[in-house]
């Protein structure tokens, strides 16, 4: 009885942290940049192509998406985000996107939360959906997510920043990469490994990909921070002095590429302009995820503007390929660019 009720208190907390999250993440706003400024592509003046022979879909784990952009994890475990993955899913159906769903660890120890995770599948019943739970999960637990939404991929999420900030966070980091290359060969799907938005380095990469790992989620600062969050929500600690902690994405993405040329690499942290996610493109990731931008749109905005927002970026993006020449993504990839400022003087200083 002890035990039963001791889990059910561990639920209640998940779920109202889950709410809070969110709350928190509409009044947060991130002062750090993701140094995508310092990436210069140039000016293509004979591009020799029409604008409407310009294709932004591309292939992901063996199905076709209509553009380089996936909602990246945000979500789920109670009524008011069950409502918002519903309407997610729903972005992700009619635009033709991957989603990834937040993390059911909730819904592994909570049956009940299950449907706030299930909706996504049951609205977008034929598109990329990603399970989500912590490196730390068991494989067990892990297999189960993946099995709960009938994904197509799961996400393995790193966040030892956020844990320690968290007043009621895990302690406990000792193994995780054999755990994950554990779960790896056990998962019947691909498995990717993501940061929550502290980046990803190349020494790091380098051991996720020989532990296994082909697809890695830099997740770098820029974005939303969970450091800042977490610190606003913890009663016993000042964690403010983590708010700047982090590799921001443009230099996170650039080790992450030069560990290994056989990585595919989900590009996220702070993308809000199409221009960021051509860039991205160019310099080596797959496709970018977003989450931040789509979710504020969609809370403070409704279905219809975030929608809207999606197809801002897929024009957009086509505008900037035409500048650059390229008619489809695999031109995109192959685009020149160029560094400068602080990205530059970061990278120069660990790879020239």
């Amino acid at each position: 009885m002890g035990d039963k009720m001791n889990n059910n208190d561990k639920n209640s907390k998940r779920a109202f942290r889950k709410d809070e999250h969110i709350k928190m993440f509409l009044q947060h706003r991130n002062g750090n940049h993701n140094y995508f400024q310092d990436v210069i592509l140039q000016n293509n003046a004979l591009p020799e192509i029409n604008f409407e022979d310009i294709d932004t879909s591309c292939k992901l784990m063996g199905k076709t998406i209509a553009m380089p952009i996936m909602i990246n994890a945000v979500t789920g475990g109670t009524e008011y985000t069950a409502d918002i993955n519903e309407k997610l899913a729903t972005l992700s159906r009619d635009y033709n996107i991957p989603m990834a769903v937040g993390s059911q660890t909730i819904a592994i120890h909570d049956k009940q939360a299950e449907y706030s995770f299930k909706i996504v599948r049951e609205i977008n019943k034929k598109g990329i959906i990603i399970a989500n739970v912590s490196a730390n999960s068991s494989p067990e637990n892990a297999l189960r997510a993946v099995d709960m939404i009938q994904a197509d991929a799961l996400q393995l999420h790193l966040n030892t920043v956020q844990e320690i900030c968290m007043q009621e966070g895990d302690r406990h980091f000792k193994g995780i990469l054999s755990n994950i290359s554990n779960i790896i060969h056990q998962a019947k799907v691909p498995v990717i490994v993501k940061e929550v938005g502290f980046g990803i380095s190349y020494e790091v990469a380098g051991k996720l990909s020989q532990a296994g790992v082909k697809y890695i989620d830099i997740g770098g600062m820029g974005g939303t921070n969970f450091a800042a969050i977490e610190a606003g929500r913890n009663t016993e600690r000042d964690f403010s002095f983590l708010k700047h902690w982090g590799i921001p994405t443009a230099l996170s993405l650039l080790e992450c590429r030069s560990a290994s040329p056989e990585l595919k690499l989900i590009c996220s942290g702070g993308i809000t302009k199409a221009e960021e996610v051509v860039k991205a493109v160019s310099m080596g990731a797959s496709i970018t995820g977003i989450s931040g931008l789509i979710l504020r749109e969609l809370l403070e905005n409704g279905i219809k503007t975030a929608g809207e927002t999606i197809e801002d970026l897929n024009y957009q993006m086509r505008v900037f390929m035409l500048l650059l020449g390229a008619r489809n993504i695999e031109k995109l990839s192959k685009v020149p660019y160029y560094l400068k400022g602080e990205l530059f003087e970061l990278y120069q200083q660990k790879f020239i």
